[in-house]
């Protein structure tokens, strides 16, 4: 590749959203770096959110957040888990972020009086997007940008044209357009139609791009005689229309890609010398999850339980430990409300951990606390999550003690005993986006304690997103009565772990690990939570 060549590749979808374009821009980058390529991913998101971070789960699941701070997109979590690479703010942008810089701009006089239009302010902003992905890596092969949603609409326009004038602007040879797409099985007719793609390619080329690549997605086998036709109506060779039938994993599908040439059409199109894929670890990971000796229950108490996108990178760690512990971890997902109402032994029944995750708001907390108690109380493993590590203070604070009326002041602002508290720097915070504490810390780990041993280090950094901590002037109780305060700040000022000796496995942290955990590494507090509930299988089965 000749010195400062920009190799982009476009990921759109069409027909109907949820199809799979980051699990397909993920498994590409895998085939692509496991081919010896440097690759990183940009998410585009035609919304007019600055960015996800004050939108509820339900509305557009799990906020993930990057080391620098970044809340963003939970596609950029697949990207993260499939390539294992730390992605930034410049790998996630959004119409409102392009949007609030051109009128930035403009407020500032850059556009030296011209009227400001979305051709060509925006659309450059958006390619000025694209070109600052390309450049956060030194010595990047290939940018894969994924754009949001699906050809059609209408708040996405600009970045499809964007898209358009980019690839006019950096050479043909440099820019692949590959476009995901619905070929759906009609039960009645027991015939698979191709009607939606050939629409969907229309809409495309009526804009101005023509996709080198189409990826259909199935139920089943795509026949020879499909992808002609498909080919031919959408202007595609025919061995280029992919077949992206559903399989039993998401990391099964960069295998399935790899059988059918996906990776070895990109490199061709785009010039680069192919070379042999490294594959033997990921294909002994997709035979353990589909093959595994072992198997445990993990209850996990939540209030978004209807949306599993709320937890995404949580379900995803589970997976990796199970890996690394040749167990399939089936997760029972319990609804905090419900322990509330009809009480926590029938919930927790056949479980051998509980896991309670973060979250936002007073709803379902008592919940969380009650299914602490019973897992504390019970010998039963139990893993605490950023709110997770809060309950179980609370709890602690208030059975153990002796605390009755011990809180957070997020729940209750007159609590006397609020063991949980707004940080320092988080007291005046009136602004909600971007303002809590976000991405990675410094966390020294005591020695002689169980966090300690799991990591097997001093000095860990972990990825927080939270405005409360545990109260400092009641650390002195929590200690005496035998909380132990397995890991703080380097300056000791801000509780980041909390254990209990005389439980089997009771360990909690303010942080959210679930960020750092990759498909072929899987965070060791997962992986050590898992062991942990397998033992507790062995002892009580």
């Amino acid at each position: 590749m000749s010195q400062g060549t920009k190799k982009t590749i476009f990921i759109t979808g069409g027909v109907v959203s949820s199809l799979g374009k980051g699990i397909a821009s993920a498994s590409l980058g895998l085939l692509l770096k496991q081919r010896g390529f440097s690759v990183t991913i940009l998410k585009l998101d035609p919304y007019l959110n600055v960015d996800p971070g004050t939108l509820s789960p339900y509305q557009h699941g799990e906020v993930f957040v990057t080391e620098d701070g970044a809340e963003t997109d939970l596609d950029l979590g697949h990207y993260e888990r499939f390539l294992d690479i730390n992605l930034h703010q410049s790998n996630n942008s959004t119409s409102g972020r392009i949007y609030n810089t051109v009128i930035e701009r403009e407020r500032k006089g850059e556009y030296l009086g011209k009227t400001v239009q979305v051709i060509p302010h925006v659309t450059d902003e958006i390619k000025r997007a694209i070109d600052t992905a390309h450049d956060t890596v030194a010595g990047l092969d290939i940018l894969i940008v994924e754009l949001g949603g699906t050809v059609g609409d209408i708040e996405g326009a600009c970045f499809l044209e964007a898209m358009r004038q980019y690839k006019l602007e950096n050479g043909r040879e440099n820019v692949l357009n590959i476009h995901l797409t619905l070929v759906p099985f009609i039960k009645a007719s027991g015939e698979i139609k191709t009607k939606p793609t050939q629409h969907s390619v229309q809409k495309l080329r009526e804009i101005g791009i023509q996709p080198e690549i189409l990826l259909c997605r199935t139920v089943h086998e795509l026949p020879e005689e499909a992808r002609r036709k498909i080919g031919l109506f959408c202007n595609v060779s025919h061995d280029a229309v992919i077949e992206a039938r559903d399989a039993d994993s998401i990391y099964e599908v960069p295998l399935l890609f790899e059988e059918q040439g996906l990776a070895v059409r990109v490199v061709e199109y785009l010039k680069l010398k192919d070379r042999k894929p490294q594959l033997k670890q990921w294909k002994h990971l997709v035979r353990t999850i589909k093959e595994p000796e072992h198997k445990v229950t993990i209850a996990v108490t939540g209030k978004y339980i209807e949306l599993m996108d709320a937890y995404k990178s949580i379900n995803e760690s589970f997976t990796h430990a199970g890996v690394e512990n040749k167990a399939d971890v089936d997760l029972k997902w319990i609804d905090s409300e419900e322990v509330e109402n009809h009480g926590t032994e029938q919930f927790l029944a056949g479980a051998s951990g509980l896991l309670i995750p973060g979250g936002f708001g007073e709803r379902g907390v008592e919940g969380k606390i009650a299914a602490i108690q019973y897992a504390r109380e019970h010998g039963i493993p139990f893993f605490g999550i950023c709110l997770g590590l809060q309950c179980a203070v609370i709890e602690f604070a208030r059975h153990v003690c002796g605390l009755q009326d011990a809180n957070s002041r997020e729940f209750d602002t007159a609590c006397r005993n609020s063991v949980i508290d707004f940080m320092e720097d988080q007291k005046n915070v009136t602004r909600k986006g971007g303002t809590m504490r976000l991405g990675a810390y410094p966390c020294v780990l005591k020695k002689g304690t169980r966090a300690r041993k799991i990591y097997g280090t001093e000095l860990i950094h972990e990825r927080h997103r939270h405005r409360y901590e545990v109260n400092n002037e009641f650390r002195e109780s929590l200690e005496k009565h035998g909380m132990t305060i397995s890991g703080t700040s380097p300056d000791n000022s801000l509780v980041e772990m909390i254990e209990l000796s005389s439980h089997p496995w009771f360990v909690a942290g303010q942080f959210h690990p679930e960020f750092k955990s990759r498909a072929l590494r899987a965070h060791p507090l997962f992986r050590s939570f898992v062991a942990a509930a397998l033992e507790y299988k062995k002892k009580t089965s």
